[in-house]
């Protein structure tokens, strides 16, 4: 997954945003709508910007470093104020009057608009999540030390201000949730999150202290204990008073579920359109894997029966029997990391040998997760701002846990086989989010880079893995062959499950028989995802239609361009745009109208 930084931040009612460069929209204004837009794009993000300092260190603009956003009614009335503001002006603008470029731009925001009235105003995020607190808390202070995006003094300067507020915002977090709203889930996941910061404090600020001088390193020592303080004072009340009484439900429900989901596809697939192509291509791709397990096992002795019409039960067996000998290939515990990097290096060296895409000039790492970060997601790509240029991408890792039992760990370990950390690298890195991004935050318009599709960068990294197997990543391994096939069912049981969970009553046994019997997913993978199912919503299905819709754009392309056509040139032409939905992008790359 990429981690969104916009996304968390309209939780609040608000956007993440990059400073103002001049031009916040693009190309520069040249008609009286244009104009109009131009001046609206540059306001809105001014506006908002000054209410959001940490999304706006974390997107490139250090001028709010010291300082942390007002999440109580006060800040949320000052947003509301300024998104209404938008909204009214937006829709006094013709927006047939505006140039191809700002049409992409005037959709996109009037949709960010609309889902943030959605987590404001209708689904009211902010009274009842307390991950939208421990995720802001944890990510002020990482913002400013994981990337040297100015001398070390100024930065440790920045973050004793921080430091010195966080009792506040903890307070106002206090102040906002409501307990008896609050999903039992949403709690336990926040306790474990909540401590994340003060490790911040202890292993990437407190060390650096010695650049200070003297006056400036006291100052930092005791925002440090006044920040380890509030942290500590969060857990007691996150522990004793929250958790005992979080009696909230952690589904949606159907009405709140499909606006979310409408807002958040930006698309017009319903709940029930993505269910029904979800399940079909659960069979078609379960087929092709049973024709994968069937080939590998033909000619090998002690292998189970693979006969041309296999009953369900036999094509299960022998696809899992095929996906054991995979998992058996796995790296240990404190392997992991390093044989991510490898399979960092060898996909570099594949694409670059291939000449798939033009590739960024600016590093990416592997790293383990922040604790503040860990409890949802296995792994997320972490790119810098927009503006933050030449800065490096942190591909993360979630490590395992020190609680998890050898049983546990084991089943974590045959998921993340070594054949499986490839396609992890691959979507997360290289040619996926890290590639993606890179050219995402090129493009001349601050607007758009603010307002990404998360649908268009999560179904980019899919397409991304399979696309790599289509030029031959595999090498003929047809057990690769399998595994990528294993995460495309993955991507289609996260469109499932989303909504069963959110707006039906599908439970954990259910779910959990779903993900490791029909998409062959391990325990713990299982387990998380339930996890990640609970917590979020509405963001596991823009894998599966982002998936389909890049698949379908580069169709488009072949047969429009016919002889001109080439990998290379539509990768880099499809992401010169940002990260607009597919169907906006289509308007710009084929001329057509802009809908």
């Amino acid at each position: 997954m990429s981690l969104n930084r916009r996304q968390t931040l309209s939780l609040l009612g608000s956007a993440a945003l990059a400073p103002l460069a001049g031009c916040a929209t693009s190309p520069p204004p040249t008609g009286s709508a244009d104009a109009a837009f131009h001046g609206l794009g540059a306001q809105w993000l001014e506006d908002t910007l000054r209410h959001n300092p940490i999304g706006a260190t974390s997107l490139g603009d250090h001028r709010f470093d010291a300082e942390l956003d007002d999440l109580g009614e006060a800040g949320r009335n000052a947003r509301r104020t300024a998104r209404r503001a938008a909204e009214r002006a937006l829709a006094a603008i013709p927006r047939e009057a505006l140039s191809a470029a700002n049409q992409v731009d005037a959709a996109m925001l009037s949709n960010e608009l609309s889902l943030q009235n959605w987590h404001d105003e209708e689904a009211q995020s902010w009274a009842w999540d307390p991950l939208l607190y421990t995720s802001l808390a944890g990510g002020a202070l990482y913002s400013l030390t994981a990337r040297d995006f100015a001398p070390l003094p100024e930065r440790l300067n920045a973050a004793a201000g921080r430091m010195e507020h966080l009792p506040r915002l903890l307070r106002q977090a206090r102040e906002s949730l409501d307990p008896e709203r609050t999903p039992q889930p949403h709690a336990e996941t926040a306790i474990r999150q909540n401590p994340g910061a003060i490790g911040l404090i202890d292993a990437m600020i407190l060390p650096g202290a010695e650049a200070l001088g003297p006056a400036d390193r006291a100052r930092l020592q005791a925002a440090a204990e006044t920040a380890k303080e509030a942290i500590l004072t969060h857990q007691r009340w996150l522990e004793e008073t929250l958790l005992p009484n979080a009696r909230g439900s952690f589904r949606l429900g159907a009405r709140l579920y499909e606006s979310k989901l409408a807002r958040t596809l930006n698309s017009s697939m319903s709940r029930d359109d993505i269910a029904r192509d979800a399940l079909e291509a659960l069979a078609r791709t379960k087929a092709d894997m049973y024709e994968i397990a069937a080939a590998y096992w033909s000619g090998r002795s002690g292998g189970p029966p693979t006969p041309a019409t296999p009953s369900p039960e036999q094509a299960r067996a022998a696809i899992a029997a095929a996906l054991d000998v995979a998992a058996a290939d796995r790296p240990t515990r404190d392997q992991v990391m390093a044989e991510a990097r490898r399979t960092l290096e060898e996909s570099t060296a594949f694409v670059r040998a291939r000449d798939l895409i033009t590739l960024p000039d600016a590093p990416v790492e592997v790293i383990e997760m922040p604790v503040f970060q860990q409890g949802v997601a296995v792994a997320y790509c972490d790119s810098p701002g927009p503006l933050d240029r030449g800065l490096p991408t942190f591909y993360a890792i979630s490590p395992i846990p020190a609680a998890w039992s050898e049983e546990q760990s084991d089943s974590y370990l045959k998921e993340y086989n070594r054949r499986s950390l490839h396609e992890l690298t691959v979507h997360e890195a290289m040619p996926g989010h890290y590639v993606q991004i890179w050219h995402a935050n090129r493009f001349p318009s601050t607007l758009r880079a603010v307002l990404s599709s998360g649908t268009f960068v999560e179904g980019w990294a899919c397409y991304a893995q399979d696309m790599m197997g289509e030029e031959g990543y595999f090498g003929g391994d047809p057990l690769r062959a399998l595994v990528n096939k294993k995460w495309a069912l993955r991507v289609i049981a996260n469109a499932v499950i989303d909504g069963r969970v959110h707006a039906g009553d599908l439970d954990r046994a259910d779910a959990m028989r779903f993900m490791t019997m029909d998409a062959f997913q391990e325990e713990r993978e299982a387990a998380g995802k339930w996890i990640r199912a609970q917590v979020t919503s509405a963001q596991l299905p823009t894998y599966f239609v982002g998936w389909r819709e890049h698949f379908a754009l580069r169709e488009e392309a072949r047969r429009l361009w016919g002889a001109g056509f080439s990998l290379k040139r539509y990768h880099d032409t499809v992401l010169q745009y940002g990260s607009p939905p597919a169907r906006l992008i289509r308007g710009q790359m084929f001329n057509a109208p802009i809908v």
